[in-house]
């Protein structure tokens, strides 16, 4: 483990050695004080690894609870219940009466992670973990600044509540009232959610308040957009969960082929995951926009309400030149859909007409804006590809309906003013999910990386700084598998510092 030197790449995030002893040193007394202790990168990715002690320390905390025990369920193998442990991830397999296409649509389910209910809580620790055990992120006096259109910066506040550290969520006002109930009760002030101008798209709105905020040496900004530890932990935990759930289904039936992984950009984490299963498996990668701001797919700009999917921009830690498809979704689809997924007369509709099996139907309250985007992609892929019933596209439910009531009220106040009834499911279903179809979707050539790649130099250097030396690098290939090492560092670095709290050793949570 490197402790000395300067990190090749610091502008992104991605030290792996000690920079400040002091910082650390602090860190080791505040967790040593709280009786806190890290899991392991390898832990989560496979928590089969998670000694039995800490394992069995969790049988009396819930998995909503602000308790630093949750750290260990910070992971894609959680039970229904959010509390046991399941021998595959959650999951569900979307069936032809649902999607209208012959291919298995396999969908991660996000909202059996622990406090949040959203696998964005795996990308904060991810980005935060190694800050602490490098010594760039003092939780005992500075305050982590978590920008997000989304589900990152309650990912990030709850995990700076359970280190018992102050977290700061930015983001756009017109986001789901749900977001801020939630974040209302979470964080330590009313001072610590600071909103700004806009919705989905104002992104860089959220730049320019965390620019504002970094004047204060207090505090630290954990940009999801730019922080590699956000494609790591999603390149090592939700790739390998995904592959996982394939190898399952291959159990019963060795014929299946992964064809395709479809996510959402956003903050182009969770498409990390796509690099490790198309090196496994060959699947292409598949990255998803609104068709309201199609920045990927055209350079294009706009409004659009898939919460979660923050864009106009071309996130730093976007392995553009791994990028086989780009596709865009209108947020009238997903909104509409949102409505009929959770409606009685929608799940009537389904049941009664459509024949949708309960499995699938009891899976629906899973999927919000941004999940039924990626379910709806799928199909677009599964079309273009003419893909069969020995063809599995997978892809994430990033999080689940309940954060969404106060939009389904709004798209019924819209869309339904006569109210939703058995004709305006029907409506929505046959327009939005059988009329899926395969325009606006590009299969992309090394011109339209390259295109798209370069798109991303005017956020990044000319607007934030980045170097053009460690801007260009990202356009080899070889530095991006040249990332998976500073995960193990990362890990020894944990391991480390779990050992100078000696949290462990005095049978607190031991493992």
């Amino acid at each position: 483990m490197s402790t000395s030197g300067s990190s090749p790449r610091s502008s992104l995030g991605v030290e792996t050695h000690l920079v400040d002893a002091a910082v650390r040193d602090r860190a080791v007394a505040h967790f040593r004080d709280a009786g806190i202790v890290l899991p392991t990168f390898a832990e989560l990715a496979d928590p089969a690894r998670i000694p039995a002690p800490t394992a069995a320390a969790l049988a009396g905390v819930g998995p909503d609870e602000a308790d630093p025990r949750n750290l260990f369920r910070i992971h894609w193998y959680n039970d229904a219940d959010r509390t046991s442990r399941a021998t595959v991830p959650a999951h569900v397999v979307l069936p032809k009466e649902l999607t209208g296409v012959d291919a298995r649509i396999v969908v991660a389910l996000g909202d059996r992670f622990p406090m949040i209910r959203a696998h964005k809580v795996l990308a904060a620790y991810g980005c935060l973990a190694p800050r602490i055990v490098t010594g760039t992120f003092d939780p005992a006096s500075q305050r982590a600044v978590w920008p997000s259109t989304g589900n990152y910066c309650r990912g990030g506040v709850a995990i700076s509540r359970i280190l018992g550290c102050r977290g700061v969520a930015v983001l756009p006002e017109g986001m789901s009232q749900e977001r801020f109930d939630w974040l209302r009760q979470w964080v330590v002030s009313p001072d610590d959610i600071v909103t700004t101008p806009g919705t989905e798209s104002n992104v860089r709105e959220i730049y320019e308040a965390c620019d504002e905020l970094a004047g204060d040496p207090g505090n630290v900004i954990l940009n999801q957009f730019a922080e590699l530890g956000n494609h790591l932990v999603h390149w090592l935990c939700t790739g390998r969960a995904l592959g996982a759930v394939y190898e399952h289904l291959r159990e019963t039936d060795p014929r299946l082929r992964l064809r395709a992984f479809v996510s959402a950009s956003g903050s182009a984490g969770t498409l990390g995951a796509g690099d490790h299963l198309k090196s496994e498996y060959g699947a292409a990668i598949v990255a998803v926009e609104a068709l309201e701001c199609p920045t990927l797919l055209r350079n294009g700009f706009g409004e659009h309400n898939i919460q979660g999917i923050g864009d106009k921009h071309v996130p730093l830690i976007h392995h553009v030149h791994n990028t086989d498809v780009v596709t865009a979704i209108t947020d009238r689809a997903t909104d509409q859909l949102g409505v009929l997924f959770s409606a009685p007369a929608g799940l009537a509709y389904l049941a009664e007409r459509r024949g949708v099996p309960e499995a699938a139907l009891a899976a629906l309250p899973s999927f919000g804006l941004s999940s039924i985007c990626n379910i709806l992609a799928a199909v677009k892929v599964a079309k273009h590809l003419d893909l069969g019933p020995d063809d599995v596209i997978v892809t994430v439910a990033t999080d689940g309906a309940p954060m969404y009531q106060s939009e389904r009220d709004r798209v019924l106040a819209r869309d339904f003013a006569d109210g939703f009834d058995e004709a305006a499911a029907a409506g929505a279903f046959g327009r939005w999910m059988l009329g899926a179809d395969t325009s606006d979707l590009l299969e992309t050539t090394s011109r339209d990386r390259d295109r798209i790649f370069d798109l991303g130099y005017y956020t990044w250097v000319e607007q934030r700084g980045t170097s053009l030396e460690d801007f260009v690098a990202r356009r080899d290939p070889a530095f991006w598998t040249g990332l998976h090492a500073r995960i193990e560092v990362w890990d020894e670095m944990i391991t480390d510092f779990n050992a100078r709290t000696g949290v462990l050793a005095g049978g607190v949570g031991a493992r």
